[in-house]
C-alpha cells in the first residue's frame, strides 16, 4: 500500500545540505524549503531512509518523516495553505 509522507530536514553543512536535496528530488515534491511530500511504497520508503541515512551527520543533523496516510484515501483534501498554494504529488516516486 502506498502512503503520503511529510519529510523535512536541518542539515548543518552545505554540502550535506545539497547531498540531500538532490536525494529528496528523486522521491517527492518540494513543497517548502527543506520540506517534501512523497508517495511512496514502504520498499520505496526504505530506500529513501537508507539513501537519507548515508548522506547525513546523524549527531548534526535530523530528517523527520510522517507518514500522512495511503494516498488513495483523502489525504491531499487535508492539505491547507495559506498564501501562495502548492500542488501535491500526483506521482509515484521517482527514485534517480
Amino acid at each position: 500500500m502506498r502512503n503520503l509522507y511529510l519529510v523535512g530536514y536541518d542539515v548543518k553543512d552545505d554540502k550535506r545540505l545539497r547531498a540531500v536535496y538532490r536525494t529528496m528530488r528523486g522521491y517527492g515534491e518540494r513543497i517548502q524549503y527543506s520540506v517534501f511530500v512523497c508517495d511512496l511504497s514502504p520498499k520505496e520508503k526504505a530506500i529513501m531512509l537508507d539513501d537519507l541515512s548515508n548522506k547525513i551527520n546523524k549527531e548534526a543533523d535530523s530528517i523527520f518523516i510522517l507518514q500522512l496516510g495511503p494516498t488513495d484515501g483523502k489525504t491531499r483534501e487535508d492539505f491547507e495553505f495559506i498564501g501562495q498554494k502548492r500542488e501535491l504529488p500526483e506521482r509515484e516516486a521517482v527514485i534517480v
